[in-house]
């Protein structure tokens, strides 16, 4: 008896509490109900996402100025390299010609000189003591002159012959990694009017970056400092971690298309990347998120709460109770962060103003005006299909247009 008597208590305290959450639903004629939202502490963020390609911090490009054969090379991809280092030679018997060259010509140029000189200083002064003609002292003034400035262009082709000698030893500018290297030994390079690259050298490849492209839309909430993450396909289980080092001024424009003449602004944006595994390598793409906006563990409620406007019939019959002297409409809001909300205490609600921050569409932020767990009425919805009344708290379009006789009075 004790068993059944227990079974029997058991089962009407079920039918009780099933009775009291089916009623406190409050669905309407038709199963609306009032949606609500309590306000809670969260984070808030926006981003942007863009496409970039991971390069070196540091990369130089080391050529030859001088135009013959690649005698020797030392080094290949992925070679350690330090500043100095010697790298490549060229072939140097040419050079080594031109020099023997430029030195027997400043050799032969200097003779002259020092001859013309001495030939200069006696016309001088016999030309002083009235002993020789004007013509005669004119022509050793000349030959004096000439001898110089031959002499002067000797030296000169001197310091250019050695210094292209120089040129065919090729050593490393910076310390670093070789990345590329473009040419063999025994091929022929030519130093015409531009300088032909011999390797690609890459400094601490730990320190990384990546150069996206923003698009011009959303390139004015882009500023130095911001929290960047970014994948690339070649880990796409990894995520990597970055910031904004610079917003590039320049901007580029790109076709969008090659049948259409409409093209694309895009800025530089750079971003650091520590790469301590060296699991970056250059010219990967990465596929960058920015974080533009991002606030931590601060009040938040959902955005469409600011968009709820009460209708008084509804809500009645639903059981609530609208605590307005103007039945429903929203007060003047002087401050435009300042914005009313409709707070649910029990079956009443009341408007309050509150102090808005950032959004991210979704959420906004509450500057003042609210606290953690107090309880918002957001949106009148449905329980089942059905046209909502007009301006029951739900948000339609304008364009759209109303239910099927909406507009008619009194059966007509």
């Amino acid at each position: 008896m004790k068993r059944k008597k227990l079974i029997i208590s058991i089962i009407s305290l079920l039918i009780i509490a099933g009775g009291t959450w089916f009623f406190s639903q409050k669905p309407a004629k038709g199963g609306l109900k009032l949606e609500t939202a309590k306000v809670s502490r969260g984070s808030i963020s926006n981003s942007v996402t863009a496409t970039g390609t991971v390069e070196p911090v540091t990369e130089v490009q080391v050529g030859t100025q001088v135009s013959g054969i690649i005698d020797k090379l030392y080094v290949d991809y992925n070679d350690v390299v330090k500043a100095g280092q010697l790298i490549a030679e060229m072939d140097k018997v040419n050079l080594k010609a031109e020099l023997a060259s430029a030195e027997a010509q400043l050799t032969s140029s200097k003779i002259e000189y020092e001859y013309q000189q001495k030939n200069y200083a006696r016309s001088k002064v016999l030309y002083e003591k009235k002993l020789i003609s004007d013509s005669d002292y004119e022509t050793a003034t000349y030959n004096y002159e000439k001898a110089q400035a031959a002499y002067n262009q000797s030296k000169a082709s001197m310091v250019k012959v050695r210094r292209n000698l120089e040129y065919a030893t090729i050593t490393s500018p910076i310390n670093g990694v070789v990345i590329n290297r473009a040419v063999e030994e025994g091929q022929t390079v030519a130093a015409g009017f531009e300088t032909p690259t011999l390797f690609t050298i890459a400094a601490d490849l730990t320190k990384m970056q990546v150069i996206a492209d923003v698009d011009e839309a959303d390139i004015g909430n882009v500023h130095e400092g911001q929290r960047v993450s970014f994948t690339v396909d070649a880990y796409p289980n990894d995520t990597f971690e970055g910031k904004v080092m610079q917003v590039r001024l320049g901007a580029s424009e790109n076709n969008s298309s090659t049948t259409s003449t409409s093209t694309v602004v895009t800025y530089e944006v750079v971003i650091s990347a520590d790469n301590p595994d060296l699991k970056l390598k250059p010219r990967l793409t990465a596929n960058i998120t920015i974080f533009t906006l991002e606030k931590n563990h601060v009040l938040t409620i959902p955005s469409k709460a600011l968009r709820f406007i009460p209708d008084v019939k509804v809500l009645t019959e639903l059981g609530y109770f609208i605590a307005t002297p103007n039945g429903g409409n929203r007060p003047d809001m002087p401050d435009f962060k300042q914005r009313i909300i409709w707070v649910k205490n029990g079956q009443t609600l009341t408007p309050r103003p509150v102090t808005v921050g950032s959004t991210n569409g979704n959420m906004t932020e509450i500057m003042e005006g609210l606290q953690e767990g107090e309880e918002l009425a957001v949106h009148l919805e449905s329980a089942m299909p059905m046209a909502l009344p007009s301006g029951a708290g739900m948000e339609r379009s304008p364009f759209m247009p109303g239910p099927p006789g909406g507009n008619r009075k009194n059966g007509k």
